[in-house]
Formats: C-alpha cells, sequence, structure tokens
C-alpha cells in the first residue's frame, strides 16, 4: 500500500458542546481519488477547513507528506502544495482569467504582495497561469472579465488556479455544484485524468459523479465517518444505504 500523502489521525471540532467531527481518521493515498460524502450538516465543510487549516482542530493532527500541519496556515499549506478549490467561488470577479489565474501563480511563488503590474509582467508567472488555463480549455477566455465567465467556466478556472500551485494533492469542495448535466461530464472526465498528477479529496453531492470517480469513499455522518470503502463496498454497506443513501438496509 503506498504511503498516504496526506491524512487525519482522530482529529475532532468542538463548537461549544456541539462536536462539529468527531475522531475523524482519514487518508488519500497517490493516484486515487477518495471521495468524501454525507448528508447536509454531517461535518463535511469543518473536515475540509480543518484539512486546509482555516479551522484548527480541537484535538488530533492533520499531515501533508509526512509533515505535521495541524498548526500550519493555509497560504503556507497551499505553498506547501495542497491545492484547493471551493464550494463557494472565492475567484476575483472583476479581474480578468489571466489576473485570477496569476493570483494563484503569485502566491505559489511566496511573493503575493507584489503589484500586479509587475506580476503580469513576469514572464515566468505568466507562463504558469496560461499553461494552467490551457489545460482547463480556458486559454481563449483568458482577457475575460471573470463574472461574465459562466458557472461552469469558473468551476475550471477554480481548477487552474490550483494547479498553478503545482500541488501534491488537491482538496475539491463540491466541484459539480450548479453545473448542469453536460458541464458535470466534462468535469468529471477532467478529473479523472487529474489523479495522475495528484490525487484528490472529493467533496461531493453528485453521486453519479463520485460513483464515476472515487477509488474510495468515505461516508460521514453527524460528525463520524461510520464507513469507508470502494464504490461496490459502499453501495452494499446497508448503513450507508439506511443513513445516507436513502435505500432500506
Amino acid at each position: 500500500m503506498s504511503e498516504a500523502i496526506l491524512k487525519t489521525e482522530r482529529i475532532c471540532k468542538n463548537f461549544g458542546a456541539l462536536q462539529a467531527c468527531q475522531d475523524v481518521s482519514i487518508d488519500l493515498r497517490p493516484g486515487e481519488i477518495h471521495a468524501i460524502i454525507g448528508p447536509n450538516g454531517a461535518g463535511k465543510s469543518t473536515l475540509i477547513a480543518q484539512i486546509c487549516g482555516s479551522l484548527r482542530p480541537t484535538s488530533g493532527t492533520v499531515e501533508f507528506t509526512g509533515r505535521d500541519i495541524t498548526d500550519t496556515g493555509t497560504a503556507a499549506r497551499a505553498r506547501l502544495g495542497l491545492g484547493r478549490t471551493f464550494q463557494i467561488s472565492a475567484l476575483a470577479m472583476e479581474d480578468s482569467v489571466l489576473q485570477n489565474a496569476v493570483l494563484g501563480a503569485l502566491g505559489a511563488s511566496g511573493h503575493p504582495w507584489r503589484f500586479w503590474r509587475p506580476a503580469l509582467a513576469d514572464k515566468d508567472l505568466r507562463m504558469r497561469a496560461e499553461s494552467a488555463l490551457q489545460r482547463v480549455g480556458l486559454v481563449e477566455q483568458m482577457h475575460a472579465r471573470c463574472a461574465d465567465l459562466s458557472h461552469g467556466q469558473r468551476r475550471q478556472l477554480e481548477v487552474a488556479v490550483a494547479l498553478t500551485l503545482a500541488p501534491k494533492a488537491f482538496v475539491m469542495d463540491e466541484p459539480m455544484a450548479g453545473l448542469g448535466a453536460g458541464g458535470s461530464r466534462t468535469l468529471t472526465g477532467f478529473l479523472d485524468e487529474l489523479r495522475a498528477e495528484a490525487p484528490i479529496l472529493l467533496v461531493e453531492h453528485d453521486m453519479d459523479a463520485v460513483f464515476a470517480l472515487a477509488d474510495r469513499i468515505s461516508v460521514l455522518v453527524y460528525g463520524r465517518i461510520i464507513a469507508t470503502g470502494s464504490v461496490d463496498e459502499i453501495r452494499r454497506d446497508p448503513t450507508v444505504r439506511e443513513a445516507y443513501l436513502g435505500e432500506d438496509p
């Protein structure tokens, strides 16, 4: 078994008396897509926030490439190679597609506060940004304003921004949200290829996409992982079918 690139060890997150995450241990291995599924309110967003650094666990640890990053900030985690896309778009809507991609490359360079004009004129940053846009199919829209993109194109741009970081792993929070059937199929195909470059921890409600992509699935219910296994194992698990898939055990 390959050593995990990303893992959590018994992380818990309490908000007063509320336990949003309870002893959650998961891992992400090279070349795989590991999907996290669960009903609304299960604690998925809280789990992702702890993995990406915007929330610190009450207890437990987060490790990335063999390093304890529990106390490491979000920007530092990104520079270490943890690429994230968001459930709600975090793009700069009034800036161009290229500017958004360059911003990602600029963050990866370790000098995020350089002025726009020098950054856009930096050949290396621009090449990295344009290469990422080419990969997601947005190079022809590079000068368009982000606000003028379709919802699906914004999702593509978020992936491009993450790609500029040359990530060692991706954390993707509902990338299919708001996409139609055609957009979901296109993004599913892209993610299927992307796993060869960097493994993906995928939080997603689109079960067709999850079943098409996932090597492993973990099911989170009321802040606890109730099952982890292959697609077939999760489909057959009576506890999962009763708690989340809406079927009789």
